[in-house]
């Protein structure tokens, strides 16, 4: 394990990302600079960050990975000396029908030091919601990641894995004291459950979340709930984005209050698995 400071600053990017690859680029450039300026030395991207738009067009954005789009991050992390959370983009899968929907961590060094692809995919049908089905257009990935950071231990996740705290829990037992959530949560369930799963997956494992977001509705009419959060390990909402369009929050993350919650309420020691 890494030798850690105590208490580090965390930065969400809150997007409204579309269809225009390179602007959307752009802006995030712009606003990872803007949380590097104030001190951040982790910065989170949202779900689908550089292209929100119809699955019929995910075969020509996707990328490897390593690839242009992390090549170009990288440098900027290196050159601000910061750990980028690529929310999530497409990564193409080889399968001309299928990308993965996959977050991305590049370290100070500008090189890719952890992937994630996401397990649990959007697939609903609730009465007065536009019917998704993200499973058509994306595979699933196959294992859960905690990426060992100079600044915390990372449990990766995206989006629609909020609901499955079976994921949360098996996180925290491999050492995630920061839970990722980047996302882009629907815009009606996220008024109704966005802000109670965030902080029951932090009390849970009494561990920070972090959830970049993106915000408003596309041109095709996708809409999102914005709402980036950072919440503490109490449950506790230390910051969250009210704006209606791009935006940037941090907090300073103390890795002891994590510790400490755990001592207090032995959520991980205290399991019986045995039984369930």
């Amino acid at each position: 394990m890494n030798e850690r400071d105590a208490t580090t600053v965390a930065a969400a990017v809150q997007l409204s990302s579309g269809t225009d690859v390179p602007s959307n680029l752009e802006t995030a450039v712009e606003l990872i600079n803007e949380a590097a300026g104030r001190g951040a030395t982790y910065i989170q991207l949202p779900e689908y960050f550089n292209y929100l738009g119809p699955a019929k067009n995910n075969s020509t954005v996707a990328e490897s990975i390593p690839g242009p789009t992390t090549t170009l991050l990288g440098a900027i992390a290196r050159q601000r000396g910061v750990t980028i959370h690529v929310g999530s983009m497409l990564e193409a899968s080889g399968d001309a029908d299928k990308c993965f929907n996959t977050s991305v961590v590049i370290g100070r060094d500008g090189e890719v030091g952890a992937t994630y692809r996401k397990i649990h995919l959007f697939d609903i049908h609730v009465p007065g919601v536009n019917a998704a089905q993200e499973s058509d257009a994306i595979s699933p990935g196959q294992r859960l990641v905690v990426a060992d950071l100079p600044e915390f231990a990372l449990g990766m996740s995206v989006c629609f894995d909020v609901r499955f705290p079976e994921l949360y829990r098996t996180l925290a037992v491999d050492g995630a004291s920061v839970l990722a959530v980047p996302s882009a949560f629907n815009a009606a369930t996220g008024r109704a459950h966005w802000e109670v799963l965030l902080r029951a997956r932090a009390i849970e494992n009494h561990a920070y979340v972090i959830a970049a977001a993106q915000v408003g509705t596309t041109a095709e009419g996708i809409a999102t709930y914005g709402h980036s959060l950072i919440v503490g390990p109490w449950g506790d909402v230390i910051c969250e984005s009210t704006a209606s369009g791009p935006d940037v929050i941090t907090a300073t993350l103390d890795l002891e209050e994590v510790r400490r919650r755990r001592s207090q309420i032995g959520v991980l020691e205290l399991r019986r698995p045995d039984l369930y």
